[in-house]
């Protein structure tokens, strides 16, 4: 029996991409894709016209040419007569640096944090407060211009060392000077050398094949000592009691790295005060202390709140049967309550990495070249290829902020609850 609200079957009509429901929805969609496309076009024709009529054509040519400048603060080999796009390079590693920096930094003090100020005990709670309104309050710039003056001001100079008036720190190994921090450098007697890569082209940089091995090795006993605790997982679900294994953990991780090491020869080069500065060692610049510093605290604030809240979106349920069951307060932390709330933790997280390493850019107000002072700095001074240096600058932080919102998406999916 055939119905009145059964569909007409007829032959297809041009009229029905707009009058038919089953096509409609679909038509305007393409409708506004070709529209889209076509003001894209139209905008990105005009703007190489433009730049044609002022002798500007849109060209990336310029990053074949000799910077210029120097790079204080740098991972790889560098000089001025390198190219723009060297000298890109060194500072996008710099931004990758202080991002990676302050992203662990922030990360551990805002734990911290965000667990103190869910403290019983009433001073403890309050500090913790009052850390985080007077750093989330303040614009970050502020604070990254205030720690560069007081690393400035109140540190001691190089040549107050030579006079007595200063010394070196941690058993005359570190020096803290108003110029920076020197730290002792990791040397090898028997070095496997180096691994040259890229030959002699702008992207070319040595990897240390010391350091290739030496994170192997650790590399290989971390993935182990998750073995060792999978296995003791299994154990305690089968059996209900856990195997102590943290020894063993510890030294599939230390006892083979710590033999690679001696393999190796590691010795350390420590900093010395000669002439009217300290040779040796790791120079870390004010720049790099101040902008990471500042970051991180800065960030902690917010990342303190975000664990505060993902604790307290926990039942108080779950604590009180882990304290039935016997578990300490801090062991109710670490295996009960912070698991769970990473399902709630996490999501905000990424957007707060995101903004640390967006925040980096403000590097160039204490004189620290990351990529937007190189590239969008120098480089579009000396050029004067504004549309360029801003394309490339927005591609390479677009390109950090997806990489780093996929690691922490696939972190996310690995720790949320499954159903069984």
């Amino acid at each position: 029996m055939t119905t009145t609200t059964d569909p007409h079957q007829g032959q297809f009509r041009l009229s029905m991409l707009l009058y038919d429901s089953r096509y409609r929805s679909m038509t305007i969609q393409i409708i506004a894709l070709i529209g889209f496309l076509l003001l894209l076009g139209w905008i990105f024709s005009n703007t190489a016209q433009n730049l044609t009529d002022l002798g500007k054509e849109p060209s990336f040519r310029f990053m074949g040419e000799p910077a210029g400048y120097d790079i204080n603060q740098r991972l790889l080999e560098y000089s001025n007569q390198d190219t723009h796009l060297r000298a890109a390079l060194i500072g996008l590693l710099n931004t990758l640096l202080v991002a990676a920096l302050g992203c662990i930094t922030a990360t551990v003090l805002g734990v911290i944090i965000g667990v103190l100020r869910l403290s019983p005990n009433w001073i403890i709670s309050r500090l913790s407060a009052v850390y985080v309104e007077m750093f989330r309050n303040v614009p970050v710039l502020l604070w990254i211009v205030f720690i560069m003056a007081i690393l400035i001001e109140t540190l001691p100079s190089p040549s107050a060392f030579r006079k007595g008036e200063a010394s070196l720190s941690l058993w005359d190994s570190v020096a803290v000077t108003n110029r920076g921090i020197y730290i002792p450098e990791p040397l090898f007697t028997n070095t496997l050398g180096n691994l040259h890569l890229f030959g002699n082209s702008s992207l070319r940089f040595d990897v240390s094949l010391d350091l290739i091995a030496i994170l192997a090795v650790f590399i290989g006993g971390l993935l182990t000592s998750g073995l060792i605790k999978r296995r003791a997982d299994h154990t305690q679900e089968a059996t209900g009691t856990r195997p102590t294994t943290w020894y063993w953990r510890l030294g599939v991780v230390v006892i083979p790295t710590s033999i690679v090491l001696v393999l190796l020869g590691l010795h350390w080069g420590y900093p010395e005060l000669k002439g009217f500065n300290f040779k040796g060692g790791t120079h870390l610049r004010n720049s790099l202390i101040a902008l990471w510093l500042a970051l991180s605290v800065y960030t902690a604030a917010f990342i303190a709140e975000i664990v505060r809240a993902g604790i307290l979106a926990i039942s108080k349920g779950q604590s009180e049967a882990a304290g039935a069951l016997g578990l300490r307060s801090n062991r109710t932390m670490s295996l009960v309550i912070l698991p769970q709330a990473l399902r709630v933790i996490i999501p905000p997280l990424i957007s707060n990495y995101l903004n640390l390493t967006k925040n980096s850019s403000l590097a160039i107000a204490v004189g620290y070249m990351d990529i937007t002072g190189t590239l969008g700095g120098i480089t579009m001074n000396q050029t004067g290829r504004e549309l360029e240096t801003v394309l490339l600058l927005m591609l390479v932080y677009l390109a950090i902020s997806l990489t780093i919102s996929s690691v922490m998406n696939w972190y996310n999916e690995s720790v949320k609850l499954k159903e069984r």
